[in-house]
């Protein structure tokens, strides 16, 4: 498989030169880092000469709206992505996947969070050598403190969750949704299935709220799973 030798060769030349950090964050952090720019300029040539092609695919997006310090709108935007690398010698191809985070206060969001999972998947993948603490992006957004409530029907219960737990199960939910649309039934219920908290769990369930066809599946599945499997209810 030829796409192995062309991520080394990618690899090799990379590790002679890295990429270096060039811009500085400019709003209050101070720290350097290196942009996408950087990333395309450096890697695009390499990649040329060595016949790798880089293709992305996105497999899901979760947007959330966000309040800044001075109380105008903030958008945050995670990605999962997948990249094929792929060798154009023998179309040999391997996949990686990362995610991608983001705050735009307009409409760049999404991209700036494809951009930095392409990023870093080109950091992580090709080994390429740097300096520091892990970068971030040139902007630093100065978010008002927020706490995660959702009234649940017919009950009217209040579940509060962590905000960084409800980004990682609007995640799930997305990618059940996915999957059940594309026929893979039992893709979405894994996807789902290890959430045990009941707040969580409750959470999801309202996410999940129109797609009443799946959570009719997740249902039926869980309690053919019980009734096999002696699981508690």
């Amino acid at each position: 498989m030829k796409v192995y030798q062309a991520i080394n060769k990618v690899q090799a030349a990379l590790a002679k030169t890295g990429i270096s950090k060039d811009h500085r964050n400019q709003q209050g952090a101070g720290y350097n880092f290196r942009g996408i720019d950087d990333v395309y300029n450096v890697v695009s040539p390499l990649l040329a000469e060595h016949g790798l092609c880089i293709l992305p695919r996105m497999l899901a997006r979760i947007c959330e709206e966000r309040l800044s310090k001075n109380g105008g709108a903030l958008f945050y935007v995670t990605v999962e992505a997948e990249f094929d690398m792929v060798s154009s010698e023998d179309g040999s191809k391997h996949t990686i996947k990362t995610f991608g985070e983001a705050m735009d206060s307009g409409d760049k969001a999404t991209n700036k969070a494809m951009s930095a999972a392409y990023k870093y998947a080109c950091f992580q993948a090709f080994a390429i050598p740097t300096e520091g603490d892990n970068d971030a992006d040139a902007k630093t957004h100065e978010v008002a403190p927020k706490v995660k409530s959702l009234r649940h029907t017919p009950t009217d219960e209040v579940v509060n969750i962590d905000p960084k737990r409800a980004t990682t199960l609007q995640l799930a939910a997305s990618l059940a949704v996915a999957k059940f649309k594309k026929d893979d039934q039992l893709g979405a219920y894994e996807e789902v299935s290890g959430i045990t908290d009941a707040d969580e769990k409750l959470y999801l369930w309202q996410l999940l709220k129109s797609e009443s066809a799946l959570r009719a599946f997740i249902k039926k599945h869980a309690a053919e799973l019980r009734e096999t499997e002696g699981a508690p209810a």
